[in-house]
């Protein structure tokens, strides 16, 4: 069975460099390696196999150099195969078209092997020991680590390992039923009462705030012009908004987390209804709701 585990981890500067560094070049051979997807289906009318751009990498290590210096070697490897499943999961109708990524938005590397928990530390192949703060013990053997930056420059890594199935079924407890709504976030239903769960609506406390702060954040968009480099203070802005979002985020994961954690301990089968959440959202006078609900969280 896998198991992933979510830590906060608190590089120095220098372990800041470098992982920039690794995600400027993660982020470089993606863009050029979906580019080339591109340019091969427009010319041929075919999908570009994964061995052939995986192949491009050593010749691309030889005219770029950082490739070879600032970025481990496995990292880019995943950058193709995860490029590949983008691919798949298009074509079979599971997600949309790969998209070039940017350096303005969240950053993310995969390493699939060598890195190890040293202590109350991650070690990283050229990063190094990161400290990490571990909620939990990491448990089995680990499989592959995501590095992650957040817009407000903060850094998380996921470890995803493999531990022994040791979970025992039970045939006792509960039967629950769950209707989503609006104006309650949940009805539960055990067969004889029902319980409602009034929505927490995070966006709405949020609203006077985040307007605040994109109304700064638009001042110096104006001042500045879209053309320009970006500046101190407009990357300043943008991180103050980007904050909101995330504490609205962070708000309403809590409140799923917690409520989801409660109802599976109280029974054992659960039964939900199928929301057609993007449909919901098309329509113009309840599209406004239906997002600040983050019905579309709900798994």
């Amino acid at each position: 069975m896998l198991k992933a585990v979510k830590v906060r981890l608190y590089p120095t500067t220098e372990q800041e460099i470098a992982l920039t560094k690794s995600f400027c070049c993660a982020r470089w051979y993606w863009n050029y390696a979906l580019n080339a997807c591109i340019h091969h289906y427009e010319e041929t009318g075919k999908t570009l196999k994964l061995s052939v751009y995986k192949a491009y990498l050593p010749q691309l290590k030889l005219e770029y150099a950082w490739l070879r210096e600032d970025c481990y070697s496995a990292v880019l490897q995943c950058v193709a195969i995860n490029l590949n499943k983008a691919y798949s999961n298009f074509f079979e109708g599971r997600a949309k078209f790969p998209r070039f990524k940017s350096k303005h938005h969240k950053q993310s590397i995969q390493y699939p092997q060598n890195v190890n928990v040293v202590g109350d530390c991650l070690e990283i192949p050229k990063i190094g020991n990161v400290k990490a703060v571990f909620h939990r013990l990491i448990e089995g053997k680990v499989k592959t680590v995501t590095i992650s930056k957040t817009t407000t420059d903060k850094y998380f890594a996921s470890i995803l390992c493999e531990i022994e199935d040791s979970i025992n079924q039970s045939t006792d407890g509960k039967t629950l039923g769950i209707d989503l709504g609006l104006k309650d976030f949940a009805i539960v239903h055990d067969g004889s009462e029902a319980t409602k769960y009034s929505n927490p609506k995070h966006l709405k406390r949020h609203e006077k705030n985040l307007a605040r702060k994109q109304k700064k954040f638009a001042r110096v968009e104006t001042r500045h012009g879209a053309s320009v480099q970006e500046t101190n203070s407009r990357n300043k802005y943008r991180k103050l908004v980007a904050k909101v979002h995330e504490r609205v985020s962070n708000s309403r994961q809590d409140f799923l987390h917690k409520l989801s954690r409660k109802l599976v301990d109280d029974s054992q089968v659960i039964v939900v209804e199928n929301l057609n959440v993007k449909g919901m959202v098309r329509n113009r006078k309840l599209s406004r709701v239906n997002i600040r609900c983050g019905l579309g969280n709900v798994r």
